[in-house]
C-alpha cells in the first residue's frame, strides 16, 4: 500500500468521522428524546466502569506520589506533594487515563454491539422501518458518554487526591491536613476546567468513532472483531493526539 494510498484512506476516514458527527450532534439536539435509552447507556457506561475507573485513578495518586518524593528527596519535595499530585492527576492524568482505560472497554462495547446489528442486518431492518439508526443507536451513547465520562472524571480527581493521601500519611509522615490544605491552595478553576473539558472531548470522540466502525462493520463475527480493535486503536490515538492539542489550546487563553 503506496502514502499516497494511505492518506486517501485516512482522509475518507476522517470525513465520515465528521459526517457521523455532525448528524449525531444535530439529532442529539432535536426531539424527539428517548430519555430511557440514554439512561440505560449511563448505567452500562458509567455505573459499570466505576470499579476500573476507581482502581486506576487511586492507584496513580499514590504512585504519583510516592515517585515524587522518593526521586527528588533532597529538595524537600515532599512538602509539595499536594501540589504535585493534585495539579498533574486534574489536569492530565485522570481524564487521559479514564478515558484510555473506561474508553476502551465502553468503546470496544459500542462497536461490539453495533457491528452485531450491522452484519445481521438489524440497523437495515431499522432503516427500512423508518427509524434513523443515528438517532436509534448512536445518540443515546453519545449523550451517556459526553455526561459519564466526564463524571468518571471527578470521580477519578477525589480518588486520586485521596491515594496522594495515603502515602502522604503513611510513608511520607506528613499530615493529613497538612496535605489537604496544600491541595486545596493548589487547585484551581482553571485546573478544574482543563481536566473537566478534556474528558468531554474524550466521551464524544470515544462515542464517535465506536458508533461510526460498528455502523460501518462487515463480514460476519470477524469483521466485528476488526472493527472493535480497530475502535480501540484509533480512539486511543485520538485521545492522546487531543490532549496534545487541547493543552496548547487551553495554555493560550488568558
Amino acid at each position: 500500500m503506496s502514502f499516497k494510498t494511505t492518506l486517501e484512506d485516512a482522509a475518507e476516514e476522517a470525513g465520515r468521522l465528521a459526517l457521523l458527527s455532525g448528524q449525531a450532534v444535530r439529532a442529539l439536539f432535536s426531539p424527539p428524546w428517548e430519555p430511557r435509552a440514554w439512561i440505560v447507556q449511563m448505567e452500562q457506561i458509567g455505573v459499570r466502569s466505576l470499579l476500573v475507573a476507581a482502581i486506576t485513578t487511586i492507584f496513580t495518586g499514590m504512585v504519583l506520589a510516592l515517585q515524587t518524593a522518593l526521586a527528588l528527596p533532597t529538595l524537600g519535595v515532599k512538602y509539595y506533594i499536594g501540589l504535585v499530585v493534585s495539579k498533574s492527576l486534574v489536569r492530565e492524568l485522570v481524564p487521559v487515563l479514564v478515558a484510555l482505560i473506561v474508553g476502551g472497554r465502553i468503546g470496544a462495547g459500542m462497536t461490539a454491539e453495533i457491528g452485531t446489528m450491522k452484519v445481521t442486518e438489524q440497523v437495515d431492518a431499522l432503516r427500512a422501518m423508518g427509524a434513523d439508526p443515528v438517532r436509534k443507536l448512536v445518540v443515546p451513547k453519545l449523550a451517556a458518554s459526553l455526561v459519564m465520562i466526564p463524571a468518571l472524571t471527578v470521580l477519578g480527581d477525589l480518588l486520586g487526591i485521596l491515594g496522594g493521601l495515603v502515602i502522604a500519611t503513611l510513608q511520607l509522615d506528613l499530615s493529613a491536613s497538612f496535605y489537604l490544605n496544600d491541595v486545596l491552595s493548589a487547585l484551581t478553576l482553571e485546573d478544574i476546567f482543563s481536566g473537566l473539558a478534556k474528558s468531554f472531548f474524550f466521551g464524544f470522540f470515544i462515542a464517535i468513532v465506536a458508533c461510526h466502525h460498528g455502523l460501518t462493520a462487515r463480514g460476519g463475527a470477524d469483521g466485528v472483531g476488526r472493527a472493535t480493535t480497530n475502535t480501540v486503536v484509533l480512539a486511543s490515538i485520538l485521545i492522546l493526539v487531543s490532549d496534545f492539542l487541547l493543552t496548547k489550546l487551553f495554555s493560550l487563553l488568558p
